[in-house]
């Protein structure tokens, strides 16, 4: 069995931008969590912030070889977990296996 990746991402740059809608596409942030493996991986996202305490332990399930992408302005993506608009960011994310980890950002404003 291949499994590509690793088992702990970090990603520093999080700022969720104001969700405008700008016809076609809202602005949102998003992190894509592909499991190259054959069996389910358990990861776990802790949220840190520069002005308050993290939140910590949100987990994920990501079924064997699939890849999901989880809103961070969803609470419901988050296991009800909620980042607010405006502020700085960073995750970390640990998993029981190697995945690959993405962060992107669509900023409409």
């Amino acid at each position: 069995m291949i499994e590509g990746g690793k088992k702990i991402w970090y990603f520093a740059d999080g700022y969720l931008p104001e969700p405008k809608d700008n016809g076609k596409m809202v602005s949102h942030e998003a992190l894509m969590i592909f499991n190259t493996s054959t069996v389910d991986v358990e990861s776990i996202i802790d949220v840190y912030f520069s002005d308050k305490d993290p939140i910590k332990n949100i987990k994920i399930t990501i079924p064997a070889e699939r890849i999901i992408s989880l809103r961070m302005d969803k609470p419901e993506d988050l296991n009800g977990a909620v980042i607010p608009v405006l502020t700085q960011y960073a995750l970390r994310i640990t998993s029981s296996r190697p995945v690959v980890c993405q962060f992107g950002r669509l900023d409409t404003t």
